[in-house]
């Protein structure tokens, strides 16, 4: 699945011109916490985002006391940005212009990816330097309701089968249990033996309620003493 299967297409944009309070309004009103600046060119010249709006003199929320040592250690650079952000009147002084961008067939991982990584809730989509859509983490969770596959079917139902199929899940990674500490009666699937800790422990659970075929899982763990 790729940006082009989740984006929104219709997009949500402010102007550089455009007043700080019409692009408060315009984000309240449709339901975004944030969106591209474009100019008449179509060219993405920024974001601006409920982050950049949160600080105002207007509303009291301005950064107007600083702690003594906060003065001396703030370069004036950084005094001199803040107080753009609380006071400035266009969006163009107070949208963020660091801006990451993904084109259309970039893979909805590497956008999960970026999204944690940047700290960020959406992200443009661009084709030709052109702003085509806008992939947000909510469109993330709508492709997980909608498009995430059934389970395969990797078992013929058999105990044995399921048993073989939850060795195979756990096999490469670093809490995989023995496999004499994992058995199956009736499609319920038993994890034996001692783990490191609780988050083992749900991992191994996890992994095994996602083997087609499985009923049910109980464990019996036991975890080292302190």
């Amino acid at each position: 699945m790729r940006a082009a299967d989740v984006m929104t297409k219709k997009i949500i944009s402010a102007h550089p011109d455009m007043s700080v309070r019409q692009a408060a309004g315009t984000m309240v009103f449709a339901g975004v916490s944030g969106m591209p600046v474009i100019d008449e060119d179509g060219r993405l010249l920024g974001m601006v985002t409920e982050g950049d709006l949160m600080h105002r003199a207007e509303i009291g929320t301005g950064v107007t006391q600083r702690a003594w040592w906060l003065e001396l250690v703030a370069s004036t650079r950084d005094l001199a940005s803040q107080y753009v952000k609380e006071h400035a009147r266009k969006v163009g002084d107070v949208m963020t212009t660091d801006v990451a961008t993904i084109t259309e067939t970039c893979p909805v991982a590497d956008i999960a990816e970026l999204l944690e990584r940047r700290r960020i809730k959406r992200v443009p989509v661009m084709r030709d330097g052109k702003v085509v859509g806008v992939v947000s983490r909510s469109n993330l969770i709508r492709a997980l309701v909608t498009m995430a596959p059934e389970l395969p079917a990797d078992t013929d139902g058999s105990d044995h089968s399921i048993r073989e199929a939850v060795l195979a899940a756990i096999a490469e990674q670093p809490w995989a249990l023995a496999s004499e500490n994992v058995t199956v009666e009736n499609g319920i699937v038993h994890l034996w033996g001692p783990i490191v800790s609780a988050e083992e422990g749900n991992a191994l659970r996890v992994a095994a309620e996602n083997v087609s075929g499985v009923n049910g899982v109980m464990t019996h763990f036991g975890l080292p003493k302190a």
